[in-house]
């Protein structure tokens, strides 16, 4: 195409359509996962062990280390176990089934072992974090919805600041369509979240912001992080699993860091069994 021909009808329409099965998908997974977090216990745990399998399985996939078999199921087997200690609030028992799960990808693996190996951590962090942050029955479920929100609004406020200011791009060779406009979009839009918690007495004001700016700047450094992956094995999505938004990696990475950084910090601050109480009281 020539500079100044017209666009086909068909590619106009895409990025709307496009935006369209992106918000119809949003509108489907967001309520049930806030309703699933609400439930917590076995049916979060549950959750999050499925997630955690198909982000260990799809990051296989991009790497190109799915091929053997045996490592798969080591990987699936130990994260299913680890689930289940983690919803019998046995964390000794999920330690020691995702150490031996990551001895056995090691193992097992023919090719590709040190990604295969990555993959697994990085799907066990994810299990681990996600249950942990909603342990806690006083403030598990208002941490958890916390990282939720702000992750989401980092995305959506770095998608529409993007496509409406544009201007630089933020790291051309790792993800050519962010710009500077959208990260500080999402980071703005997070630290609304924060105050908006802050303001309905869930924490004070100037702890939840620093809280929220840090999930934010981790969330976009995750999503960056999932991009360069990709880029490194030439995948442009990890799956097509979710309808506009690719694969579970794809819409999960920024959420796999916010969480990651929001039990760090309650297990700091709160220890293992007050994780949440630990992010939400300062």
């Amino acid at each position: 195409m020539t500079p100044g021909e017209a666009v086909p009808a068909a590619v106009a329409e895409q990025g709307p359509r496009n935006l369209l099965v992106r918000v119809a998908a949003a509108l489907v997974l967001a309520p049930t996962a806030i309703a699933i977090a609400w439930a917590g216990g076995w049916f979060w745990s549950g959750l999050a062990t499925l997630g955690a399998i198909g982000l260990y399985v799809e990051w296989l996939m991009v790497v190109g280390a799915v091929q053997t078999r045996r490592a798969v199921a080591a990987g699936i087997v130990a994260l299913m176990v680890g689930g289940l200690g983690l919803a019998l609030q046995r964390l000794d028992v999920c330690l020691a089934a995702l150490a031996l799960g990551l001895a056995g990808v090691l193992l097992l693996s023919a090719e590709r072992r040190g990604w295969a190996a990555a993959g697994f951590c990085y799907a066990a962090a994810a299990e681990i974090a996600s249950v942990l942050v909603r342990l806690d029955a006083v403030a598990g479920f208002v941490a958890l919805i916390m990282v939720l929100l702000i992750v989401w609004v980092t995305d959506i406020g770095g998608y529409f600041a993007g496509r409406g200011l544009g201007g630089p791009k933020l790291w051309p060779r790792v993800s050519p369509k962010k710009t500077w406009a959208g990260a500080i979009g999402g980071f703005i839009a997070s630290l609304v979240i924060a105050a908006a918690f802050a303001a309905f007495g869930f924490g004070k004001m100037g702890p939840l912001l620093l809280l929220g700016a840090a999930l934010s700047i981790a969330s976009q450094l995750g999503d960056l992080f999932e991009s360069a992956v990709k880029r490194r094995f030439g995948v442009k999505d990890s799956s097509q699993i979710i309808p506009g938004h690719g694969g579970l990696l794809d819409r999960l990475d920024g959420f796999v860091a916010a969480i990651a950084l929001a039990a760090l910090l309650g297990i700091l601050r709160g220890g293992v069994d007050g994780v949440g109480r630990g992010l939400m009281v300062w």
